[in-house]
């Protein structure tokens, strides 16, 4: 087979997995978890059951795939050099808000919530999946910026909460909760930066030279 070939392949497989997970999710939210059956999501997404299977052959894994893809950044999306603390909060900061902003986010989380009491599972596939690792690269991010001198930050588990929170608490939380609310673009820019200003506010030095013990 020749790599053209091969390439359109690859392709249809991504494009019938993409129908598979967004029908999942719509079904999930629709029925429950439980009462969703894999040939239901089959026949939703449009691919046969014999795909379906090859790619997801447990629901477990097709819930999998959903917090994956709403946790998924850009390829491109590196944890941003040490030595600008404004900078590099600032980057961050605007990539949570966005992925926070995803429709498919909201999906999980009330999937997750909706389903919490009858599938535990569900729950911890969201936390270690999605949730812990995009936390851990934030506490990377803070680590380096404190071993460069730029931070001075004793507990950098707290402060990626704080900061995170900061952006969650108003972009995300709400909309879960009420389904009217909106923030505007500009709003969210300036949820950003204030949740920057806060934690430079609070943890930057006056230099990368600044001692750890003044």
């Amino acid at each position: 087979m020749d790599r053209t070939a091969t390439t359109y392949h690859q392709r249809v497989a991504q494009e019938k997995r993409a129908l598979i997970v967004s029908a999942a999710t719509a079904l999930f939210l629709e029925l429950g978890y439980d009462r969703t059956s894999l040939a239901r999501i089959a026949e939703q997404s449009g691919v046969s059951r014999a795909t379906l299977f090859k790619q997801f052959p447990t629901k477990a894994a097709l819930f999998d795939a959903i917090v994956t893809k709403s946790w998924s950044t850009s390829e491109e999306e590196e944890i941003p050099p040490a030595g600008n603390i404004t900078e590099g909060l600032g980057t961050i900061g605007r990539r949570y808000a966005e992925l926070l902003g995803r429709r498919q986010m909201t999906d999980l989380f009330r999937i997750v919530i909706a389903e919490l009491p009858r599938f535990p599972e569900l729950a911890h596939a969201q936390f270690s999946q999605g949730k812990l690792p995009y936390f851990e690269s934030v506490r990377s991010y803070l680590l380096a910026e404190h071993e460069a001198g730029t931070v001075r930050v004793e507990d950098v588990d707290l402060a990626a909460t704080q900061f995170l929170g900061m952006i969650s608490n108003y972009v995300f939380w709400p909309a879960l909760l009420v389904p009217s609310w909106e923030v505007s673009p500009e709003r969210v820019a300036q949820v950003v930066d204030e949740a920057v200003r806060t934690i430079t506010a609070r943890y930057a030095t006056q230099g990368p030279a600044a001692s750890t013990d003044d």
